[in-house]
């Protein structure tokens, strides 16, 4: 999602080859300055950052470390508003958030990610349906949360205003930590909308005013921020279809000019695709050196430690079957964008915006896959070593499938399993980041 930053940077950086040299100094901030406003980035910002660049470059001497911190640094310094980072929880339940934006935006989505996010932290979450604007939104957020076991409320025949109201009471009585309220938008702002706002933050007083920006919308979606701020008073953007902004340079716009702090950003179609917006984490991942911390944080709320050990011992036995495979697709699932991942990888961060994005639970290979481990019986997806040919030939009637794709799966399941437990041994990580520092080494160019 950062592509065209991450690569023009690298270009940049490049070009200071040697020391004290200003021409190339002078070079690699021009090369800067078009990416920067290649990327939707405002243009007082642009020229504010690299002033300060250039000055400490030289103050330090010119070279390509010098020139790399100062960019870091700056960079940094423009994200982070002072504010609240991430989901901050009020002191007496239930935290309420006001969730709004323009009609478009990703809104109703972005909500439901939301709470998603808090869900997994353990956290009872409840959504408000309010958007009786738009037709279906009260359908449309029906369908995902009754599709990620997230509950909601909604009322037919009633006023926004009267809605939220009536679910505050609800979420007191139920006990819950987290209220969302998902709110009508427009495709543009006008005094209507902005009354039943205000109206709506007046009946339930949120903790919270989050604002979803379309990342796609580039100043676009600065100005409107800027104008929501102004007429509601926002305490934090979330950052829809980011993963759709290869250019990546809103943030920066929103973050300098509305002075409200990112919270969020949303990094794919799946509704496990929203990340905490950490600005120094960002701007490591902004120069292509991945994210291992948020890729941590994520799979730790998603893998269970207990669960994980026993998938290890079972591993290093040999005992990985195809009820073990299945649940661990499952736990795959929950992690996301796999494109958004591999972004975090250092050393295979800048191959994210070659791939297309994988989809574990809806790809033609995977049908297949689900469909050869369903026309098996009990037994033998205990044990993979029970099918012999008589049982390949039954499975890939009842998959509708030929036998020798089965045999194709059946071998790379082998030889994933077999890989998997080489790797789980005593030198297996050491292997493991010997494999990936060859595989990093082959794509330096020479």
């Amino acid at each position: 999602m950062f592509e065209v930053l991450t690569d023009s940077f690298r270009v940049a950086i490049n070009k200071i080859r040697f020391s004290d040299d200003e021409k190339s100094l002078k070079s690699a901030l021009e090369n800067l300055k078009k990416a920067l406003l290649k990327a939707d980035v405002h243009h007082k910002i642009v020229r504010d950052l690299l002033r300060q660049v250039e000055i400490e470059t030289k103050a330090k001497g010119i070279g390509q470390v010098n020139f790399l911190r100062s960019l870091k640094s700056n960079l940094t310094a423009i994200l982070t508003t002072p504010g609240k980072q991430g989901f901050v929880f009020a002191s007496k339940p239930p935290t309420t958030v006001l969730m709004v934006g323009l009609q478009g935006s990703g809104k109703t989505t972005t909500t439901v990610k939301l709470a998603n996010y808090l869900k997994l932290r353990q956290k009872k979450v409840l959504v408000v349906a309010c958007d009786l604007q738009r037709l279906a939104a009260v359908e449309q957020l029906r369908q995902l949360c009754s599709a990620n076991e997230i509950d909601l409320y909604s009322e037919e025949g009633n006023e926004p205003v009267a809605i939220a109201k009536n679910a505050m009471k609800k979420a007191k009585e139920g006990l819950y930590d987290v209220v969302l309220v998902d709110t009508a938008g427009r495709l543009a702002i006008d005094a209507e909308l902005m009354q039943q706002l205000e109206s709506i933050k007046s009946a339930v007083s949120p903790d919270e005013v989050f604002y979803v920006a379309d990342s796609m919308t580039g100043q676009d979606a600065v100005r409107s921020a800027v104008t929501f701020h102004e007429k509601v008073t926002l305490s934090g953007v979330i950052l829809s279809k980011y993963d759709g902004d290869g250019k990546g340079g809103v943030a920066l716009g929103i973050a300098e000019q509305t002075k409200v702090p990112l919270r969020f950003i949303g990094v794919g179609e799946k509704v496990a695709d929203l990340e905490h917006f950490i600005p120094d984490r960002i701007v490591s991942r902004l120069m292509g050196e991945g994210d291992l911390e948020t890729l941590a944080e994520k799979t730790s709320s998603i893998i269970d430690e207990k669960k994980a050990k026993a998938m290890t011992q079972k591993i290093k036995k040999g005992e990985f079957n195809f009820n073990d495979f299945l649940e661990q697709m499952e736990q795959m699932k929950k992690l996301g964008s796999m494109k958004s991942l591999i972004g975090m990888i250092p050393g295979l961060s800048s191959m994210a915006g070659q791939l297309k994005d994988v989809d574990l639970e809806n790809s033609v290979e995977m049908k297949r896959i689900k469909a050869m481990i369903g026309s098996m019986t009990k037994k033998e997806r205990e044990t993979p070593d029970l099918l012999n040919n008589s049982r390949k030939r039954r499975i890939a009637e009842g998959a509708g499938l030929s036998q020798q794709e089965v045999n194709r799966f059946l071998k790379q399941f082998s030889n994933a399993a077999k890989m998997a437990k080489k790797f789980s041994g005593k030198r297996g990580m050491q292997d493991l980041q010997n494999m990936l520092s060859q595989a990093k080494q082959s794509r330096i160019p020479r």
